[in-house]
């Protein structure tokens, strides 16, 4: 049985042989990048499968290559940049689309690579949303960060723009959460 925070009830998740610790920030910005500084893009789909703390990724880059990975992330009960316990699984497209036949909720974006962001650029119900990650390997590399200009606030302990809130989010409460923060995207 899953708790409220993602866990399993009596159980503890440690990082090791499978998983990995994920140190991001999160930032939110009030517009996409300048195409002059992408160095990759990738449209991605993300399927959240209901009722588990899976999602399904498919990502297509525009050089025609395709990336498929089943992702589970434990979270960390920790404010600050350690969001969660990350394992990744990389799939054959026979994998994937067995696994894309479960219940999930969708969600889709457009990926820039903006060294040292990955800036996402969100479609459907979450257009306007510009949320960009930046993603270390140690705490230290954590508390010398300085993100760039273009980042409006910093979101990373606001679990409101986490994947697995956003893709329940209706378009109402994306609309609202943004203006606490100063952005009002065109509807």
């Amino acid at each position: 049985m899953m708790d409220k925070a993602g866990g399993v009830e009596g159980q503890s998740v440690h990082p090791g042989k499978y998983s990995r610790v994920e140190r991001e920030r999160r930032f939110l910005l009030a517009s996409p990048p300048n195409p002059s500084m992408v160095t990759v893009t990738r449209v991605i789909t993300d399927r959240y499968v209901n009722g588990t703390r899976l999602r399904l990724r498919r990502a297509d880059f525009a050089d025609g290559r395709c990336e498929l990975k089943l992702t589970q992330k434990v979270p960390v009960l920790l404010s600050g940049a350690i969001q969660s316990l990350i394992t990744n699984t990389y799939l054959s497209p026979a994998e994937y689309d067995v696994l894309a036949s479960l219940p999930a909720t969708m969600l889709s974006k457009t990926r820039f690579s903006v060294p040292p962001l990955g800036v996402d650029v969100f479609d459907g119900r979450l257009q306007g949303l510009v949320l960009g990650e930046a993603e270390f390997t140690t705490d230290e590399e954590v508390q010398a960060f300085v993100p760039p200009a273009e980042c409006v606030a910093e979101v990373t302990d606001d679990a409101r723009f986490a994947g697995g809130c956003l893709v329940q989010a209706s378009r109402q409460e994306l609309l609202g959460w943004l203006a606490k923060y100063g952005i009002r995207p065109q509807t």
